[in-house]
């Protein structure tokens, strides 16, 4: 078991940067975006080098990362982890140095006491928004201004990964994660298709499979006809659903 995040994820790269680790599906709006190993380096680099070297965060500082399921999400919480910065997944209000979200949730986050602002549509393939809504800025039109490789100090196993009324080490969520992934059934080299209406919660479809070493197919408003040839196509070898 890695202690860390980042080293989790780097362990994953240097296993296979080629093949997909997490491809995402959206039902809804028929999106579908495949993420290779090296690819979603890339994000997690780009966007640690925004929180650093755009917000001048780091470690000691907390975000909120109010959304859903979702490989930009993942790409914010990976990325802060890289950082040394902790992620806020909560729901309650709590003061930050940073606030990222979506418009369906642009409301409820004016509750939380901030700095910064970001927001992004989670469109496909990561395009920007048409409208801001005020006092905010476009995640993915400000990310990719950032290097697609993060030379940060390493993270401790002992400093904040996690914000909130629950704080985590890194150590902690990746023992925490392990243990999820035990009662998952996942073990290394799987490669699981979740449906985010059942499990929502970042230690079942982020954390677990990173930690062992497993690849993820995320699927939101999932078609239940759909669920068997998805599986069969993308050579699922665990159903969450």
């Amino acid at each position: 078991m890695q202690t860390t995040i980042p080293q989790a994820l780097a362990d994953a790269v240097r296993r296979d940067p080629t093949t997909p680790l997490l491809t995402w599906y959206d039902d809804a709006t028929g999106d579908r975006t495949e993420l290779s190993g090296a690819t979603l380096d890339n994000w997690v680099s780009k966007t640690a080098n925004l929180l650093i070297d755009g917000l001048g965060l780091g470690v000691g500082d907390n975000i909120a990362v109010l959304l859903p399921p979702h490989w930009q999400t993942a790409a914010i919480v990976l990325g802060a982890a890289a950082a040394g910065v902790a992620a806020d997944l909560g729901d309650d209000p709590q003061p930050v140095d940073a606030l990222f979200t979506a418009p369906s949730r642009a409301e409820r986050s004016a509750a939380w006491a901030t700095g910064d602002r970001l927001i992004t549509g989670l469109l496909p393939l990561a395009m920007p928004l048409r409208e801001l809504p005020p006092g905010f800025v476009d995640y993915v039109t400000e990310v990719r201004n950032y290097g697609d490789h993060f030379r940060g100090a390493p993270i401790d196993q002992d400093d904040r990964a996690l914000a909130g009324p629950v704080e985590m080490s890194h150590l902690a969520v990746m023992r925490t994660a392990t243990v999820r992934a035990a009662e998952l059934g996942i073990g290394a080299g799987d490669r699981i298709l979740i449906d985010t209406r059942a499990y929502p919660e970042p230690e079942d479809w982020l954390f677990a499979p990173l930690a062992v070493g497993a690849s993820v197919i995320l699927c939101a408003n999932l078609d239940p006809a759909k669920t068997k040839p998805r599986a069969e196509s993308e050579k699922a070898t665990i159903l969450l659903t």
